[in-house]
């Protein structure tokens, strides 16, 4: 546990005393967020904001992780670091994209083919790994079973043999990444909200992975009904706090009136450490309840594209759904507060949820 609070603790330090700093090297760069006409008249006054805070988000994690393993005096394992991989690959990605809107002033980056391209290396190598590194149980980081809040046995893709199971896991694990990244990236379109939201859902992931940790099957008796065989559990449990650290510092700076902005480069590493972390704590589906805002946030625009499209009428007066309670007039710190309150409630649910499948065994 002293690892778990350690990482959280130093990542909200690097977070909190980095961010200012970084804030005056993009300032004097000049390298400030640009702002789409078609949006919210209200938000041309952020044109010129320091984006890419992102990078601190990630520093602070990386750093918050190994500084809590070297306090616990314990060696990092490969879920930790294939997560950490993940996190900031798609970082990566997300910083080249923010790179170009800023360097050509436009709010278009990357092109969809480069970014799919990016993406899609990014994670069929986090999907191949996490295949890989069997312990002395012959536990994987992941496995082929498609996952409620432990692998479900009737769901396994290698049913067509470990081939076949091998491409469909890497499909299934690619689609979970880029669905979740972009769920965070949609999300991020008001000061604090997808911060928020992150700080909240890691933060149901601490304790989903802490729980596992000490109801691990490694640890307890073999025949335990109720213990859980994921590979490595605390290490999750270390990242995904150092996680909420990251977002908890820069939260201080990215509230309203933003100072920063994450931009793609921390949407898209947040939103691949969520993926990563439902696929390595076998909680693929549940992922989807205690990451509900994020859902609701996607399905927003789903809804509104695809009925336009049938139609030609939009459902809301504009995607995602935040523009839409903007546009009715609500300020903009209520529809952040609000939904922070509608995602707490998801976060609770699926936490229940988690908890109740355990009880009954």
């Amino acid at each position: 546990m002293i690892a778990v609070l350690s990482a959280g603790g130093f990542a909200m330090l690097v977070s909190l005393l980095g961010t200012p700093l970084f804030i005056r090297f993009l300032v004097k760069r000049n390298y400030g967020q640009f702002i789409r006409q078609d949006g919210p008249t209200a938000h041309f006054t952020k044109r010129g904001t320091p984006t890419m805070g992102g990078v601190v988000i990630i520093a602070a994690t990386l750093i918050g992780y190994a500084l809590a393993n070297v306090v616990a005096g314990r060696p990092p394992n490969a879920s930790g670091l294939l997560l950490l991989f993940l996190m900031v690959g798609l970082g990566v990605i997300g910083f080249l994209d923010d790179f170009i809107k800023i360097s050509r002033q436009r709010s278009l980056g990357l092109s969809p083919l480069w970014k799919i391209i990016g993406q899609g290396a990014v994670g069929i190598t986090f999907a191949v790994l996490a295949l890989q590194f069997p312990n002395e149980r012959y536990r994987t980081p992941a496995s082929t079973y498609i996952s409620f809040t432990r692998d479900i046995s009737a769901l396994d893709l290698a049913f067509l043999g470990a081939g076949a199971g091998l491409v469909l896991f890497v499909l299934w694990a690619n689609f979970l990444i880029t669905a979740w990244s972009n769920a965070v990236n949609l999300t991020d379109g008001l000061d604090g909200l997808a911060t928020g939201v992150s700080m909240l859902v890691f933060g149901a992931y601490v304790v989903v992975a802490v729980w596992q940790s000490n109801q691990s099957c490694q640890v307890l008796s073999q025949v335990a009904a109720r213990c859980y065989e994921v590979r490595d559990p605390r290490d999750l449990s270390i990242v995904a706090a150092a996680i909420v650290g990251a977002c908890f510092g820069f939260l201080w700076w990215n509230a309203s009136p933003a100072k920063i902005f994450m931009g793609d480069t921390g949407s898209l590493a947040l939103g691949g450490a969520l993926a990563g972390l439902s696929i390595l704590t076998r909680t693929e589906i549940l992922a989807a309840i205690i990451g509900g805002l994020f859902v609701l946030i996607v399905l927003s625009d789903v809804i509104q594209i695809g009925w336009f499209k049938l139609t030609g009428k939009r459902v809301f007066k504009m995607a995602p759904l935040h523009h839409h309670f903007e546009l009715m007039g609500w300020g903009e710190v209520t529809i952040v507060i609000r939904f922070w309150i509608i995602a707490a409630l998801f976060v609770c649910a699926g936490l229940g949820i988690f908890y109740a499948e355990w009880v009954v065994g």
